[in-house]
């Protein structure tokens, strides 16, 4: 990252918000990814230093959205909505993990939106899921739209999902990656609602076991997560401070899940909104299905305050 912020790649388009002391970045050219969020100059996002490179091997930065599906499959077929798909391993779209699943859905940087309104503080965008690679993917046609709204103490994401002529399965999430470049990580206070923990297998996927999670509000200090949850309804609330800012990630609308991705040793943490739980696609768990010509719609909102 330079000193005037991230180096964008080719064909990013960005497209900056002003709101009060918040400013932020979004690339439309390149699946809509979050490329900046910073309050007083502070830049709160991370894994911005070479967005060149993560685009080029995609993987995640920043404010990615995560569709088709959030964090990964159970292997390269799933069975849905009646369709069977078998996925391409050698596919540009995908990306995969260490154990050789497929994370994270499309790459965000092989997804070009359509920008149908942009406003100093407001960038609304369309998705059009007809392309025929895509449609290898996820074989259910359909168009996201996302509006994206900055306010002095709040950016705001909103996600809607429109059904084609057939059913589509919605499974898809974000993944903020977020930071607090002036105080330790040891540092940070971590505020966590009350959850049911997802039990996990040994390839982080769901086993289909709970535990509750009560609330937490202490010190990060040096704990480390990758954990999935299943919410206690809409309105949960994440956050970090330390010194006198505060970030809180507010799942409004359409979540029912949340993953927790906060390594030990790294300067970040990533509260994750998702629709459906891991690998929700094969095995149908926490799943919804939209009818045809139906919509689900999604809203979250990372607040700064200080």
């Amino acid at each position: 990252m330079t000193a005037s912020g991230p180096t964008f790649p080719p064909g990013a388009r960005p497209h900056r918000l002003s709101a009060g002391e918040l400013d932020a970045v979004f690339l439309p050219g390149l699946g809509m990814l979050g490329a900046s969020l910073e309050h007083r100059g502070l830049e709160l996002l991370r894994r911005l230093d070479d967005l060149p490179s993560a685009a080029a091997k995609g993987s995640t930065a920043g404010i990615p959205l995560l569709h088709p599906w959030a964090n990964r499959l159970g292997g390269t077929s799933y069975r849905v909505a009646g369709r069977d798909v078998v996925l391409d391993p050698s596919s540009p779209l995908l990306h995969f993990d260490d154990r050789g699943l497929p994370i994270h859905g499309v790459a965000w940087s092989k997804l070009s939106w359509d920008v149908a309104e942009a406003a100093p503080k407001r960038l609304r965008t369309r998705l059009d899921w007809s392309r025929p690679d895509l449609l290898e993917v996820f074989p259910f046609r359909h168009e996201l739209e996302m509006s994206v709204v900055l306010a002095p103490e709040a950016l705001t994401i909103a996600v809607t999902l429109n059904a084609g002529s057939g059913p589509v399965p919605v499974s898809f999430g974000f993944h903020p990656y977020l930071g607090l470049a002036d105080v330790p990580r040891s540092e940070w206070r971590l505020e966590l609602p009350a959850m049911q923990r997802l039990s996990l297998d040994q390839r982080q996927l769901p086993d289909g076991g709970e535990a509750a999670s009560p609330a937490f509000d202490g010190a990060l200090g040096g704990r480390g997560f990758d954990d999935g949850f299943a919410l206690d309804g809409e309105g949960a609330v994440f956050a970090i401070s330390a010194g006198s800012r505060r970030m809180a990630v507010e799942l409004l609308e359409g979540y029912r899940y949340a993953q927790i991705y906060a390594p030990e040793g790294k300067d970040f943490i990533a509260f994750e909104p998702m629709t459906a739980p891991t690998n929700a696609l094969e095995s149908g768990r926490g799943l919804t299905i939209v009818p045809p010509g139906g919509t689900y719609r999604t809203v979250f909102r990372i607040e700064v305050s200080a």
